[in-house]
This record gives C-alpha cells, sequence and structure tokens, in this order.
C-alpha cells in the first residue's frame, strides 16, 4: 500500500455548529455548502480532464464535490481512464493499489483548490442490486473493514463521508450494511479532531431520515428532492426534515438537475432549465437546508460524444459546466453569506395569504414562495419564483424602518428600494413579470448597517 495521501490545508475540516442546524470549518467559521454533483469524476475522467473540472469549478465558487469511489456506470469491471479496476477481483478485501492511488491524487488537488470531498465509499447497487448492474459485493463483515481501510487511507484531507448511493433500505441486511461500514469509517479515522461527519444518499423522492432517524454515527441529514420541479411533494419535505428532533443539518444533496428530463420524461415534460435548478436551490434554502448542491445531466456522469449516454444529455460536460444555472448557483451563496448566517430560520409567516385568492401565495407547484430570516428578525428574505405582487407580514421583523432590495438570482445583482416606515403589512410588485421571472426580496433593519445583498464582507 502507498502512504495515506499529505494534508492539503486550503480545503476546512467540517464539523456541525453548536446549534445543529449548519456546517462549520474546524475554526469556528461558517461553511456554506455548495456541491457539484460528479459521481463519475474518479471513474471516466483522465487527469487533464480532472485538472480542468476541478480548476473550473473552485473558480465559479463551488466548494464541496460529490464523487463515488466504487461507480454507477459498472465500476466494478469497466477500467477508469487510465486502465484501472478498484478492486481485485471484485473484492472490497483487495483494493487494487494503482486506482487507489489516483483517487488519492484527485483528492489532494481537490483540497489544494478549496474544495472539501464529498465521497461516496460505493454507489448503492453494491449492496441492494434492485436495478443497476452491480453486482452485490457488500456483507457486513466486508462493509466494516472496508470502512476501516478508507477511514484509514484518508484520514489526513479534507472529506465527508456519504453512505447509500440512491437506494433504499429494504431489509436488516442492508441496514447492517450501512452501519458496519459507518462504525469501520470511524474506527479508521481513529482520534482525529474534528472527526468527519458522515451523511446517507437516499433514493429519489426520500431522505436520509426516512432510514435511519436517530443514528448515532449520522451528522446530516440528505436528501434526493430529485428531478421533479413542484414544490409540493418534494421541496417542501426539506422543511419536514429541519423539523425533525434531534435537529441536524439538512442538505438536499441531489435535486433537479439543468439539462435532465423532467420527471425523466423529457418527451412529456422537458428538460430542466436554469430556473428550475434556481428554484429548487432557493426552496431548498429558506426551508432551512444549510447549503445546496447543483447539478447537471451531463457532468455527473462526464459525458461525451462517443460514449454512450445516460438520460439523454444534450451537451458534452466540458460545455456543460458553462451552464447557466451553473454560473448562477454562486449568488445563492454570496446572498446568504451577506447576511447573519448561523441564526436564520425558516419562516413561512412572512407570506400573508391572498385576501381573495388564499392559494395564491404561498402557492404551490412551481410557483411556491418561500420565506427566512435570522432569529433576531434583523433581515429577511422572500424568493418569489414568479413576477406576482404579494403582501408581506412584518410581525417577526421589530425595527422601524426597513432597508428594502430586489436580489436578481439571475445576475446576483441589487436594487436598493430605499429605506420604508414597518407596517404590519407592506406590499411588493416584482420588477418584472412571468412564469421564469423570479426574484428575492430582502428586507433588513434599516439600523444594521448590511451591506447590499450578495456583497460578503
Amino acid at each position: 500500500m502507498s502512504p495515506r495521501p499529505a494534508p492539503t490545508p486550503a480545503a476546512p475540516r467540517l464539523r456541525v455548529s453548536a446549534n445543529r442546524r449548519f456546517l462549520v470549518t474546524d475554526s469556528g467559521q461558517a461553511f456554506f455548502w455548495l456541491a457539484d454533483t460528479s459521481w463519475e469524476l474518479l471513474h471516466r475522467l483522465n487527469d487533464e480532464e480532472t485538472e480542468h473540472y476541478l480548476g473550473r469549478r473552485a473558480s465559479q465558487g463551488f466548494n464541496v464535490i460529490q464523487t463515488v469511489a466504487l461507480a454507477e456506470s459498472d465500476g466494478l469491471s469497466t477500467p477508469d481512464a487510465a486502465g484501472h479496476l478498484p478492486l481485485i477481483n471484485g473484492d472490497p478485501l483487495r483494493p487494487h493499489e494503482p486506482y487507489w492511488a489516483r483517487v488519492d491524487r484527485v483528492i489532494a488537488r481537490a483540497n489544494q483548490l478549496g474544495l472539501v470531498v464529498a465521497l461516496l465509499p460505493t454507489w448503492g447497487d453494491k449492496w441492494n442490486l434492485k436495478h443497476g448492474r452491480g453486482p452485490e459485493i457488500f456483507t457486513p463483515e466486508n462493509a466494516l473493514a472496508y470502512g476501516a481501510w478508507l477511514g484509514r487511507r484518508y484520514r489526513d484531507v479534507s472529506i465527508l463521508w456519504i453512505l447509500g448511493g440512491d437506494r433504499p433500505v429494504e431489509t436488516d441486511r442492508h441496514r447492517a450494511i450501512i452501519r458496519a461500514m459507518a462504525r469501520g469509517l470511524r474506527e479508521g479515522h481513529g482520534e482525529t479532531s474534528p472527526p468527519p461527519l458522515i451523511a446517507f444518499h437516499p433514493q429519489g423522492a426520500a431522505g436520509s431520515s426516512d432510514f435511519f432517524p436517530d443514528e448515532p454515527w449520522l451528522d446530516l441529514h440528505l436528501r434526493q428532492n430529485g428531478h421533479a420541479t413542484a414544490y409540493t411533494g418534494r421541496y417542501e419535505r426539506t422543511r419536514a426534515d429541519y423539523d425533525l428532533q434531534p435537529a441536524r443539518p439538512v442538505i438536499d444533496a441531489e435535486p433537479v438537475y439543468e439539462d435532465i428530463g423532467i420527471d425523466f420524461n423529457p418527451a412529456r415534460h422537458g428538460h430542466a432549465v436554469a430556473a428550475d435548478v434556481r428554484r429548487a436551490c432557493y426552496w431548498n434554502l429558506f426551508n432551512g437546508a444549510c447549503g445546496h448542491t447543483y447539478g447537471h445531466n451531463a457532468v455527473w456522469q462526464m459525458w461525451t460524444p462517443g460514449r454512450e449516454p445516460i438520460l439523454s444529455p444534450l451537451l458534452s460536460w466540458r460545455e456543460a459546466l458553462e451552464a447557466p444555472g451553473a454560473l448562477q448557483m454562486i449568488h445563492a451563496r454570496r446572498l446568504l453569506e451577506s447576511r447573519p448566517f448561523l441564526d436564520r430560520i425558516p419562516d413561512d409567516s412572512l407570506l400573508v395569504p391572498h385576501p381573495l385568492a388564499p392559494h395564491l401565495v404561498p402557492g404551490a407547484g412551481t410557483a411556491r414562495f418561500a420565506a427566512t430570516r435570522d432569529a433576531a428578525g434583523t433581515y429577511a428574505m422572500i424568493y418569489v419564483p414568479l413576477g406576482r405582487a404579494f403582501a408581506v407580514n412584518t410581525a417577526a421583523l421589530p425595527a422601524l424602518r426597513l432597508r428594502a432590495w430586489w436580489f436578481d438570482p439571475r445576475s446576483g445583482t441589487a436594487s436598493d428600494l430605499g429605506a420604508l416606515a414597518s407596517a404590519p403589512e407592506l406590499r411588493f410588485t416584482p420588477p418584472t413579470v412571468g412564469e421564469l421571472s423570479d426574484w428575492i426580496l430582502v428586507l433588513d433593519d434599516a439600523a444594521a448597517g448590511y451591506p447590499p445583498p450578495g456583497i460578503v464582507v
């Protein structure tokens, strides 16, 4: 075995905040999780392609990369770009060193660029075939040993572990495998401080809380709200996970991907566009998520012409790196980082029902408004998914004068509406109308002296 990768301090170690709602660095600084989904990164890209991918995402403001060690797309039998398989004879107890030496280099390079690696030890078809290529290779016994080996190997890098891999826990054996792998990771890492965080990635329209509502090894709840574009029945469940006790940070680790067939049916529903991924982002964040994961249908699979396509990609992965939705994710991060971060709460009581048609606000489907504020009420943000007039209930905002802004989630720019005298209800009309014309209203205590939304000081 080669030595463990050398520590690379540019990327922080992560831990859970004192109030159990957010992620912070080992120095206590708030950490806004902005991840990209690159499931096939370790399996399909060569060194030059990997450097391009990591460098571009780092420059775009992403700070987490979600990827998989034993990949979904026949990862046990189809070699990586250098011709290496991850395991000898598909045995989790016999890792193939050349494959893992490259994984070492990719993680080290990601960390050097400030990227935390959120690594799935395996895709779910290796412990619950259900669909896909498999085969099932894990038992509780070898999952424990494999987890311990991974924990020892990567104890000195900036990493977060994600168990599961798009599969449900359906049997006691499945549950035992996941628990054993988590235990192995902890044992392998030993007494590192802070210990690595561990999460679970479920199948679509589900959350880790459906299977592990209160496991001692589970540090945060991940959701896969999945490839639908309606709030109702999907993105509302982020709030349900936020409301669970004991509290844990919540992240939608797989929302609708840009350019994917909506509901996996592009012939009927078309492909998701930037407005769809923006809605998912702000719905999740304003419902209490501590960050957000973006995905693109070409990037997760690293598709390029000549490679077998999955789910009808429209672009090569290199072109898709510049997709508008990807470029707009940094605006959400900067918006929330421009205001007090670690005491932010969801609060739909800010939304006043429409007096003649109560269903219009907060709305449903793709027209759902969402609201958030800090616990003291020094600021509030309302996500407005379409050009429709609405009113804000200011009961939770104690300031006598408020400063109002329109924040454009497409450009990241803010327009100052000036100071307003507070009133029980304040009415607003977005700057533009239209189904794809979303905006964020920001209301600040005028005395707080906050910078324009999106400006981080």
